[in-house]
């Protein structure tokens, strides 16, 4: 199979020298990458900046903002079996300047939304493609997951707590959920066997499509 991952943060530019971003350290979806490699399957990877070094054997897409990692998602989508979509997309984005801001008053940015990439991928998906997307929510971590997996139209998605972002290990909230209304607790769990778990249910989806 071809399994296209998206991996690490969006990084959107204020000025020359400043830019919006989050901590997303893009480990999950290398890992993932990695996985499919050893399982004898083509991966592709979009990843944004991160200090990562390219996986063995896997396509890698270098982006850097969400306009950018929409365009590379959306030219590799149509012919893959499996996205799993774990890059933390910038929701916004300011308007550039061309010049570095020097004003040491205070200031206003507005924010633009920037595309939902992965209700984009939900729309154009076709029947034996599979969609995992993942999710950091603060509250109601199952309830909040449920709904985004409706309204992506979504096969699994993985709902985590801001703290997953930067942990290798140690204590955290994280749950995966299927369309068919499966809860699998992974809280506390290494990245290295969340991302074996999730390739788990990744393929018995691809081999079981109904």
């Amino acid at each position: 199979m071809k399994i296209l991952i998206s991996a690490g943060p969006t990084r959107e530019w204020i000025d020359p020298v400043r830019y919006i971003s989050n901590p997303a350290t893009g480990r999950l979806g290398y890992l993932l990458a990695e996985e499919a490699v050893r399982r004898g399957h083509e991966a592709v990877l979009v990843c944004g900046p991160t200090g990562l070094e390219n996986p063995a054997g896997v396509k890698v897409v270098r982006v850097e903002t969400a306009r950018q990692m929409e365009t590379a998602l959306r030219r590799h989508f149509p012919d893959c079996q499996a996205l799993f979509m774990t890059a933390a997309v910038g929701d916004w984005r300011p308007r550039f300047r061309r010049t570095k801001l020097k004003c040491k008053r205070k200031f206003s940015l507005t924010l633009f939304p920037n595309p939902d990439i992965l209700a984009g991928c939900g729309r154009l998906k076709k029947n034996g493609q599979t969609l995992i997307g993942c999710a950091l929510e603060t509250n109601n971590l199952v309830e909040a997951g449920r709904a985004k997996l409706r309204r992506k139209n979504l096969d699994f998605i993985l709902v985590n707590e801001p703290g997953f972002f930067g942990k290798e290990k140690g204590r955290h909230q994280s749950f995966l959920l299927s369309r068919r209304g499966e809860v699998y607790d992974l809280s506390n769990r290494s990245k290295e066997d969340i991302s074996r778990f999730l390739y788990d249910r990744c393929l018995l989806t691809c081999s079981n499509p109904s």
